[in-house]
């Protein structure tokens, strides 16, 4: 025992050991990945539920299925954590584009919770599909996960610019990331000018990306917090409520970016009973599932204006926005502006057509070497089948037909598999008309792999077929 005491310096090993903590929190929780912006709970919540069917257009599953499988196979940590993130992507208020759908008691914008994981269900969204699209053709690196049993990807194969489009927020050690969501259809059109000129300016970009587009809409007051937070990757943005006035009355119908509704007419209430707001007679919460009405009487004599002036100053009806594009770019945490989050995000694109097309050559070239096998037994069929029913056993006819014809093994067995329906005329005619599809295919998989040209055109396809799904109007203004 006395051999294996190492004597260290407490200093020293404190110093260790809360770094390996801290970048522990940093790439394992905190901070989402640049490429497909999600971090590593939400990717093994989609993940897993995409290897266990839960598709947009199939029924819906208990969550607490979700939260154990998640648990079982990929995130080492207390079921709260899964189950909240998985909460947090079905909520319309908390994400521009939900990528689950939800169905049961999610909470409410009033900060109300979800019921129990065992009450509600979940799928994965339509929009989802398009984060895991091709995760099945190698277009993305897996790793072991923490027990080895099974493998879970690095990152998500996504077609759309997540990070941008959904936003993020998370606390590390010694950083913070708070990145606001967009209108996906005015960052796709970033991302094609982007293709059209890699050298656009940022301030070009910006009048397609016009600024954050929240879920629960609000305006956003001035430019100026947009622009710097575009060009550097950090900015405050000024967001207030959407007023409208109807006689002596102040109607809010939006509130700015996670504000509890709840506790916003709370903080009203106590403003008033304190005297810090005056000329409010009434307050009413006529909210339903048609939208948001809060309803704000005026009493006879003052200004409406000038009571509302007041309720942005004191309240929530207008926030700041701190904006903080922090995440990680081959595992480390980098400030990125507008610009730089779309080219990585193209940039990540790119590489998965390149792999998914490798994955394809691949795939047809085994299957274009078969056929080439087969159509060489169909010319010569009767030798081959005289050869066949002369061999004393399998392995002799495989070897027989390997030495007479210069056939490889993998052709040599689908011959010797091939079933007998096969030898009509129309089978043989299918399999021609294969091998030629085939070929022509081939040569434009290999057209593709050689022409950086025709990858940013796939991506640009892609893009506009997105954007044409899903692609919506602004909310925030």
């Amino acid at each position: 025992m006395a051999e294996k005491i190492q004597h260290v310096l407490i200093e020293q090993e404190m110093k260790d050991s809360y770094l390996d903590y801290s970048m522990s929190v940093i790439v394992g929780r905190a901070l989402p990945d640049a490429r497909d912006g999600l971090k590593p709970v939400h990717r093994r919540i989609l993940y897993a539920m995409h290897s266990e069917g839960l598709h947009y257009h199939k029924k819906f599953t208990k969550c607490a299925g979700v939260v154990g499988s998640v648990l079982k196979s990929f995130h080492p940590h207390g079921d709260s954590s899964v189950y909240d993130a998985l909460v947090r992507l079905a909520q319309s208020w908390s994400l521009r584009y939900p990528l689950i759908t939800g169905q049961g008691n999610f909470g409410s914008q009033d900060g109300d919770p979800p019921a129990a994981y065992r009450y509600t269900e979940a799928k994965l969204a339509k929009l989802a599909e398009k984060l895991l699209q091709d995760i099945d053709r190698n277009t993305v690196p897996f790793v072991d996960n923490f027990d080895g049993s099974t493998q879970e990807p690095v990152v998500l194969p996504t077609c759309v610019p997540n990070l941008l489009m959904n936003g993020s927020t998370g606390i590390a050690v010694g950083m913070a990331t708070n990145i606001p969501p967009h209108n996906l259809h005015e960052l796709i059109q970033g991302a094609l000018a982007l293709i059209q000129n890699p050298n656009i300016d940022w301030s070009e970009l910006t009048t397609y990306v016009r600024g954050p587009d929240f879920p629960t809409g609000g305006i956003v007051c001035g430019t100026q917090g947009i622009k710097k937070y575009m060009k550097t990757g950090k900015g405050k943005v000024l967001v207030r409520a959407k007023i409208n006035f109807e006689d002596n009355a102040i109607v809010v119908t939006e509130l700015p970016y996670m504000v509890n509704k709840s506790l916003l007419l709370q903080s009203i209430a106590t403003h008033i009973k304190e005297k810090s707001i005056e000329g409010i007679s009434d307050l009413r919460d006529e909210s339903d599932r048609q939208g948001m009405r809060i309803v704000i009487f005026v009493k006879h004599g003052y200004q409406p204006d000038v009571v509302l002036n007041q309720l942005y100053k004191h309240t929530s009806l207008q926030t700041t926005f701190g904006v903080q594009m922090l995440s990680l770019v081959g595992g480390q945490p980098q400030l990125l502006g507008l610009k730089e989050l779309l080219r990585i995000f193209l940039d990540h694109r790119r590489d998965v057509i390149v792999r998914r097309t490798q994955f394809e050559l691949e795939k047809a070239e085994a299957r274009q070497h078969i056929l080439e096998g087969l159509r060489i037994a169909l010319h010569n069929l009767d030798a081959v089948i005289a050869l066949i029913k002369g061999s004393s056993s399998p392995a002799e006819a495989k070897d027989g037909l390997i030495t007479q014809y210069a056939l490889s093994e993998i052709q040599s067995q689908a011959i010797l598999d091939m079933k007998l329906q096969r030898l009509t005329a129309l089978e043989q005619d299918k399999i021609e008309r294969e091998y030629r599809e085939l070929v022509v295919f081939v040569v434009d998989l290999r057209a593709i792999l050689a022409s950086e040209e025709r990858q940013w055109t796939i991506v640009r396809d892609e893009l506009c077929a997105i954007a044409e799904e899903f692609g919506d109007e602004r909310r925030t203004f």
